[in-house]
């Protein structure tokens, strides 16, 4: 069953919006974004990079991106309570065609086991590719 979750997840990161980006609803990029999230907390932060946009993946390896996630992530402790409170979209232009393009970016307040007393911004991005799926782009935590 953990196999079959986390393949349905692969599936819905790796595509996770087939639509056109003037289509796509920040409701879908919301939910989209909370799953991106679930995965980090979960410590599959290397099967989301699998499933990331070709500029991530030729920015970061995997095994870099999983160790920053996790450097970042530890000392907060498990997450208590999440609430998304803003979606943004970009258009970025950038010499590298796989860098270019339309962006996505879900931010969540986050209150973690380690930190009760403050709120955390977590971001997720998202890139629509050249095949019109919207994919991972990255994460932050500040």
């Amino acid at each position: 069953m953990p196999r079959l979750l986390l393949a349905a997840l692969l599936l819905l990161c790796s595509g996770l919006f087939p639509a056109l980006a003037e289509d796509v609803e920040a409701s879908d990029m919301v939910r989209g974004g909370l799953q991106a999230i679930q995965m980090i907390d979960r410590d599959q932060a290397g099967e989301l990079w699998d499933g990331a946009t070709p500029a991530t993946r030729k920015r970061i390896t995997r095994t870099d991106f999983a160790s920053k996630v996790a450097k970042s992530r530890a000392p907060l402790g498990g997450p208590q309570q999440r609430t998304w409170v803003a979606v943004h979209r970009q258009v970025v232009t950038d010499p590298d065609a796989d860098a270019a393009g339309q962006y996505v970016s879900v931010e969540y307040e986050t209150r973690f086991g380690n930190t009760p007393e403050r709120t955390l911004r977590e971001r997720v991005s998202f890139r629509l590719d050249a095949d019109r799926i919207w994919r991972f782009s990255g994460y932050v935590v500040r």
